[in-house]
């Protein structure tokens, strides 16, 4: 294995180098380290570097796989956290100049799973301000490596770049309105946002607590399913997470599709998008044709109305994730999330939550009936080619809680609790990533690993990597 290639092997092909000793874990670490010395200065993704204690951990993993203790696939294997989950003495700031001084007394459930099966936490990732549209001023928001002057996707912003960047094999986000899926496009990463209370929530700094999913982002279907299998699973410390049985994520990933059913409404998945991202959608579908998969033409039972009738949720659960500091410490909070929070804290009034929260289960309830046609759902990620930064602040100083066009494919599945995949499904003329979605049913992630895999074997946008 070449130094100068490593840092973009895959997560499970390190895994097995290291497990059969072709080499170790701390070497494999020493280069991640050395790779951010050398670009994370322009790159601006990483909150907390963990060096002397991933070093450390490293060194452990390699003594007990040398001992014949292997604890599994992601032992030794360096893995990057977004900075909202807490991590014992450590700095935990979920962005916020507000927790800047916050160090929690235990790890979260997700952090203390990773680090039973022996992952090397090699840094805590950069991310919005309490994982909102913006970061806060103080603080060098993360660049994306493909192209500088374009949006990182957000809040999962660090995590988006990091491991785009080669700086670990794999990362932890969060999603509430998008925040796995987004930056997953923006940095051509595969994301899963699990379905809710499959992985726990214990030890989360929320944004709004019933939209709130933690999930992998990594650079393959493959890679992300190895990070799955661990942090996924009933947790008695978070009474949302499900007690359903935690399938064998890789073992489902057969290829086999031939009796996948995959739905598209094409007025939502195409409608108002540009050429790149509507060629790339159809090309995905072909794609799948040729591996076996049906298509059949569906109804999405998700209107703009929907989304807007979500808001008061939002606010509300916004207003209540940050009671303990606004409106008392409002001059600590940066320009977007200040105006939100005056907004949410206003309130909203009884009938109005009241309504938000039967249209959600209507919703919900009309998502299961279409399920019942089709296995998965086909939809881009984002809903226009990616945007810069500049477009992106111009929107950030509307009086609204967030931009609609960003979040019409993302939205729609927070608001389910549903599981989605993204995956990269081509590129630009221009040579930016574009992200594809795959939506599935309650607790449908094996369906959509097995798609998602048998599509990342015979394509490989998922291979391509920025230049540094």
């Amino acid at each position: 294995m070449q130094p100068a290639d490593l840092h973009y092997r895959s997560l499970l092909e390190i895994a097995d180098r290291i497990r059969r000793q072709d080499v170790t874990s701390e070497t494999v670490t020493e280069l991640l380290l050395e790779r951010i010395e050398q670009h994370e200065g322009r790159l601006h993704s990483i909150a907390l570097l963990l060096a002397d204690s991933a070093l450390e951990q490293a060194r452990r993993a390699d003594r007990e796989i040398a001992a014949g203790l292997y604890r599994g696939r992601l032992h030794g294997v360096p893995i990057g956290i977004k900075d909202l989950l807490w991590t014992e003495g450590l700095p935990t700031a979920a962005g916020m100049d507000v927790l800047r001084d916050f160090r929690p007394e235990e790890d979260a459930t997700v952090v203390a799973r990773l680090k039973q099966a022996g992952a090397v936490i090699i840094a805590k990732l950069q991310m919005t301000e309490g994982a909102t549209l913006n970061h806060h001023p103080s603080v060098s928001r993360p660049v994306n490596p493909w192209d500088a002057a374009r949006w990182t996707g957000v809040s999962s912003s660090g995590s988006g770049v990091a491991t785009a960047a080669g700086f670990c094999f794999g990362s932890i986000g969060s999603d509430t309105g998008g925040s796995i899926r987004m930056p997953s496009s923006a940095n051509n990463l595969t994301g899963i946002k699990p379905t809710w209370g499959r992985v726990s929530r214990h030890g989360l700094i929320h944004l709004s607590e019933s939209f709130d999913h933690l999930g992998p982002m990594a650079r393959s279907a493959a890679d992300a399913a190895a990070m799955l299998q661990v942090i996924a699973g009933l947790d008695p410390s978070d009474p949302t997470t499900l007690h359903d049985p935690l399938p064998e994520y890789l073992a489902v990933m057969d290829g086999r599709l031939s009796e996948l059913v995959i739905g598209i409404d094409w007025e939502f998945a195409t409608g108002g998008l540009p050429s790149p991202v509507v060629d790339s959608l159809r090309a995905a579908l072909s794609v799948f044709e040729e591996l076996g998969a049906h298509v059949r033409e569906i109804r999405f039972p998700w209107t703009p109305s929907d989304a807007m009738s979500t808001v008061p949720i939002f606010e509300s659960e916004i207003a209540l994730a940050n009671a303990d500091y606004f409106p008392a410490q409002a001059d600590r909070y940066g320009p977007w999330l200040r105006k939100t929070l005056t907004r949410a804290t206003a309130g909203h009034d009884r009938l109005g939550l009241a309504r938000a929260y039967i249209e959600r289960e209507r919703y919900r309830g009309r998502l299961r009936t279409m399920f019942r046609e089709v296995d998965v759902m086909l939809v881009p990620a984002l809903g226009q080619v990616l945007p810069t930064w500049e477009q992106i602040d111009d929107r950030a100083a509307d009086e609204i809680p967030f931009d609609p066009d960003l979040i019409r494919f993302t939205m729609p599945f927070n608001v389910s609790g549903t599981p989605t995949l993204t995956l990269p499904g081509g590129f630009t003329p221009e040579g930016l990533p574009i992200g594809l979605q795959l939506a599935a049913p309650w607790l449908g992630e094996p369906t959509l690993l097995r798609a998602g895999a048998a599509f990342q074997e015979v394509t490989t946008h998922h291979t391509r990597h920025p230049a540094l």
